[in-house]
Order: C-alpha cells, then sequence, then structure tokens
C-alpha cells in the first residue's frame, strides 16, 4: 500500500465525534498521519463543533457541492469526499448506513483501502469485533469489513467471557440470559426522550434480541456456539445503560474467585457506586470527552453467586460508546500495525480505569 496512514470517519454523531478527537488527541502516539472527518450536512448547530474538531487537528471532507455551503456557515472543508476514500488507509463508518455505503460506496475503494468498520446497528456489515474477545481470529488477508458490535454487546460478551467462560472454556457456559436496561436517548441528542419505561419486542426466535444474537456471532468467530438469549427494555433517563444477567455454569465458582477475575481485566471498571448518574459524572469528570474506555462498569457487591455456585446473577453498567471507541481505535491499529497494535493502544490506558 502506498497510501499514508490515514483515517477517514464518517459521521460526526454520538460515536463519529468522540472517535475523531480521540485519533487526532493521539495520532503521534497510535502512528497515523491524518485524521479526516467526513460531515453530510451543513448545520449552524454543528458549527461549533466542527470546528472545535478542526481545531484539534482533524481535517473535513464534504461532499463537492455541499463544500461552498459549508463555507457559508464559516466552515471550510479541506478536501471532498472522493478526495477523502482515496486518501484513507481505515475508513470508520459511525452513521446507520453502513450496510447501504458498503455497497454503493465502500466497495470501489477496497483497492486502496486496509479495512472498513462500521458500528453496531450494521449487522451483517462483516466479522463481529469486540477489543480482547475475538482479536486472535482477524486476518489481513481476509477481513476487509468489521462490525464493531453495540455497546451492550461489549458489556454483554464481556461478562460471559469473564464470568461464565473464565479459564474452563466455552463449554463451561450452560446458558446466559439478560436484560438490557437501555437509556432513552443520549444527553446529546433532542429527540425520542421517553416519558416511561417501555419494554422491547422479542424479535429473534433463538436470541430473543439483537444483543445475544451479536454475542453469539462474535463468539462463534472463535468456534463457540453458545447459548444465550437477552431482552431490552428503555427507561426515561439519559444517563448510562444496565445490564442484568444471569449466567449457569458447570464448574462451581465462588464470588470471590469472580471479583478476583474482574478486577485482573482491563476492560473490566470495579465500583462502589450504585446509580448509573455517579458513574456518567466520573465519566463526564476524568474520561475522554466523557467517556469511560473500559466495557463495563461491575459494582463490587453486585455479583451474586448461588448456595451450589453454579448460578451467577448481577448488574453491571455500560459505558455506552466507550467501548465502542476502544474496539474501533484498536481494529484501525490493528489494520494499519498488525503486529504491535495492542502495544501501540496502551496508550490509552489513562481511560481504562480500575475503579469508578
Amino acid at each position: 500500500m502506498s497510501n499514508p496512514k490515514n483515517i477517514l470517519i464518517v459521521g460526526t454523531g454520538t460515536i463519529g465525534e468522540p472517535l475523531t478527537g480521540l485519533f487526532s488527541h493521539y495520532k503521534d502516539q497510535l502512528g497515523i498521519d491524518d485524521v479526516i472527518f467526513h460531515k453530510h450536512t451543513p448545520l449552524l448547530t454543528d458549527r461549533s463543533k466542527v470546528k472545535n474538531m478542526i481545531r484539534r487537528g482533524a481535517k473535513m471532507a464534504a461532499h463537492a457541492d455541499r463544500i461552498d455551503k459549508f463555507k457559508d456557515i464559516g466552515i471550510d472543508a479541506s478536501m471532498t469526499t472522493e478526495e477523502a476514500l482515496e486518501s484513507a488507509s481505515i475508513v470508520i463508518d459511525c452513521t446507520p448506513m453502513g450496510n447501504k455505503m458498503k455497497e454503493e460506496v465502500y466497495s470501489k475503494y477496497e483497492d486502496n483501502t486496509e479495512l472498513f468498520i462500521a458500528q453496531g446497528s450494521e449487522f451483517g456489515f462483516g466479522k463481529q469485533y469486540a477489543r480482547g474477545v475475538n482479536d486472535s481470529i482477524l486476518n489481513r488477508d481476509e477481513d476487509k469489513y468489521l462490525q464493531i458490535v453495540s455497546c451492550n454487546t461489549h458489556n454483554l460478551s464481556l461478562i460471559i467471557e469473564t464470568l461464565g467462560i473464565g479459564d474452563e472454556g466455552p463449554d463451561n457456559l450452560v446458558e446466559g440470559r439478560f436484560v438490557c436496561i437501555r437509556r432513552s436517548n443520549d444527553v446529546s441528542q433532542d429527540d425520542n426522550f421517553l416519558p416511561s419505561p417501555e419494554v422491547g419486542t422479542h424479535k429473534d426466535t433463538k436470541f430473543g434480541t439483537h444483543h445475544a444474537r451479536d454475542a453469539w456471532h462474535l463468539f462463534s468467530t472463535l468456534g463457540y456456539d453458545l447459548k444465550l438469549f437477552s431482552s431490552a427494555l428503555k427507561l426515561n433517563t439519559n444517563f448510562m445503560h444496565t445490564l442484568q444477567f444471569h449466567l449457569k455454569v458447570k464448574k462451581p465458582v465462588t464470588q470471590e474467585e469472580l471479583l478476583e477475575r474482574c478486577k485482573e481485566n482491563d476492560r473490566v471498571a470495579m465500583t462502589h457506586r450504585h446509580t448509573a448518574n455517579s458513574i456518567f459524572s466520573f465519566g463526564r469528570d476524568h474520561g475522554f470527552y466523557g467517556r469511560i474506555l473500559n466495557q463495563t462498569v461491575i459494582p463490587y457487591d453486585g455479583i451474586h453467586v448461588s448456595e451450589d455456585g453454579t448460578e451467577i446473577t448481577g448488574f453491571c453498567f455500560t459505558p455506552q460508546d466507550g467501548n465502542s471507541l476502544l474496539s474501533s481505535v484498536s481494529a484501525a491499529i490493528w489494520a494499519l500495525y498488525p503486529d504491535t497494535y495492542e502495544k501501540i493502544v496502551q496508550c490509552l490506558q489513562p481511560y481504562f480505569f480500575n475503579e469508578v
């Protein structure tokens, strides 16, 4: 590949904006040349954040026929969308149109792009990936498209891996059942706030909701066939998702053993807090762009083990966006530096919290 090591991020929403900031801030440590973000629509309400993304060192790309419209509101694009795609080694789509873009646009740029990445909503975009869960199956010769699983699927999968599978292997997990207690909308979003709790439907006859389905596909890349089922409901809050889990395992385990596993895993943050708002506030004060990059936050007293040691029940919190950000960075740097990426992404370790 003769391309410079450029990252193109499509979208400036709840994942695209902080991801652009993360790459811009750490681009030297991550070995990146240019960070480019694509903005689709010139909006006065977005002008302030776009200018700040540019101030941080990112370059903006826009469709050729919209560059003048951006200029009219005081934003200067550095290049067209086509120029950005031609120069990018990695393209990270952070929109709900990843599959459509793959079919209509990205397929035309496969020869000059190392990797295309989409986010959790885009099932079918490519092989599912979550940092630390299935890195072993990444293959430079085969993987041109990856789907970063959703924030709740990150959490659910880490609970499965750490509490259910452990060192015993996949056969140790008899069954995993989950309830994803979701926040309504993000604090940055004005629409779709709920007046009261809203229960979800079980659209998948085998897995219930997409969270268990996506986790099954994630672990299937390792050759596992896990018995998983999930439900979901939304609460009238902006703060954080919460996950309730119930695992049945073959080998008896103690609460102390499970807590020790959690403490040893840098993707797990422990906490003495019990409220989403207090954990969210910690992330706002101490995270990057307000994000906690761990994949889950587990209360010290949030895990219960049955008397016979074979049923594990508990609650944990999902650092939405944060865990997807870290996996997106990890996948991108893997594509650029497959032999050393795990060491390189440790520059983000200040935001892997041992305790919240």
